[in-house]
């Protein structure tokens, strides 16, 4: 098992920082300059689905679920790198990683996920993806967490907070306990965020702008910072 040790510096660095709401010029600046002391943390982004996968579509228009991952995804990947973070993406193109869509390809598409997890010895796995529910009532982003996971369920519940204390958080959810793939992947904490539910015509319009795109990247940042703090 990788042992989880605190780097000081860069973490009361990073809080004071998302304190005052600053994120970026002199931050990324600081934050950089004290992980040269310390060593960065490295946070894989998980851009959920790809390719011949789409995963769910929007109920009003049909815009696919990989499309939307992978938006809020890059955004995520520049606040981390911004700040000081080693941010490495499984997914960085609107393809998916399973080579070609013969029989068994989601089962190698995950393998190689965890592949690209394990050789970066990620400190954090933040694995982006979007909700749908027979329920078009149901609104709202939901972090799963692994139950064996205690370290799992403190980043899910910190980057939960965060996403409630989003303006457009009409409802406030749980973080929730998951038996998924992707969060058996490391024994350091691992995370899939469901940003909200393609289901729901209102968060589907949020959810399909860069605008809101790049504010849940940021509460989902937020949440994961305030959690080594």
């Amino acid at each position: 098992m990788k042992l989880f040790i605190c780097k000081k510096s860069l973490i009361i660095l990073i809080s004071c920082v998302l304190a005052v709401g600053v994120i970026t010029g002199v931050c990324a600046g600081a934050v950089a300059a004290s992980t040269s002391h310390t060593g960065a943390y490295t946070v894989v982004i998980d851009a959920g689905h790809g390719g011949v996968d789409a995963g769910v579509k929007g109920i009003t228009t049909s815009t696919k679920e990989s499309e939307i991952n992978l938006a809020i995804a890059r955004y995520l990947r520049g606040y981390f790198a911004d700040a000081g973070f080693n941010a490495v993406m499984t997914r960085t193109t609107q393809g998916g990683l399973y080579g070609t869509s013969t029989k068994g390809f989601k089962m190698r598409d995950m393998k190689k996920r965890k592949e690209i997890i394990e050789k970066n010895n990620a400190d954090m796995v933040i694995s982006v993806h979007q909700n749908f529910c027979p329920i078009p009532s149901k609104r709202g982003g939901t972090v799963f967490f692994d139950k064996t996971s205690d370290c799992g369920k403190a980043l899910a519940d910190s980057i939960q907070s965060s996403l409630n204390s989003m303006s457009e958080s009409v409802k406030k959810n749980e973080a929730l306990a998951g038996d998924y793939y992707m969060l058996k992947c490391t024994q350091n904490p691992s995370v899939i965020v469901e940003c909200g539910f393609l289901s729901n015509a209102a968060d589907e319009a949020l959810l399909i702008t860069p605008e809101y795109q790049k504010s849940i990247a940021y509460a989902i940042f937020k949440g994961a910072v305030s959690y080594y703090s």
